[in-house]
């Protein structure tokens, strides 16, 4: 009766995620610091980016 723990591993989406981030700062053209803030709320400035555009 002795169960194993089944690991998973989803590198795939990490991986996507870092690419979006890196292509966010070089198509927006962000600076240094606001490129290390956009690691974590990068939809934002696309977002924002987009917004401008559209209105």
């Amino acid at each position: 009766m002795d169960k194993g723990v089944k690991v998973t591993q989803h590198s795939s989406t990490g991986m996507l995620w870092f690419v979006g981030w890196l292509f966010m700062i070089g198509f927006l053209k962000l600076g240094f610091w606001q490129g290390v803030f956009a690691f974590v709320v990068w939809p934002y400035y696309i977002g924002v980016y987009f917004a401008g555009i559209a209105g």
